[in-house]
């Protein structure tokens, strides 16, 4: 087992290794002592002052809200209106392309006079 100090943030939050981990509230500015394995970051012992006091559980960021805030309600899709717009598209480009290039019409007739 490794071991690691580390100062708990006022948010009861540590990091470790890249990762951040919830623990007790009460340890808010204490310096810690974190206990794991180096291979398995989700099992990490809390200690102070030589005392096991649990385990610091990974942090997950979430939406915070006020508990008493209804929840959102996503809107009703809208109907559908039949219109298939990358048909129209489609069929327009393809007749635009079909007539080809008027290589001709690209000539400007005052180069040729002089």
């Amino acid at each position: 087992m490794w071991s690691e100090f580390r100062t708990v943030t006022k948010t009861a939050t540590v990091s470790l290794h890249g990762n951040s981990y919830e623990v007790d509230p009460s340890l808010a500015g204490m310096r810690i002592e974190l206990v794991f394995d180096p291979f398995d970051l989700t099992d990490i012992e809390v200690r102070a002052s030589g005392k096991t006091l649990g385990k610091a559980v990974p942090h997950h960021v979430g939406r915070h809200a006020h508990p008493k805030a209804s929840p959102e309600t996503p809107a009703e899709p809208a109907p559908p209106t039949g219109i298939d717009y990358v048909k129209i598209l489609d069929e327009a480009h393809t007749s635009n392309t079909a007539k080809g290039i008027n290589y001709s019409s690209l000539m400007d007739d005052s180069r040729g006079r002089q």
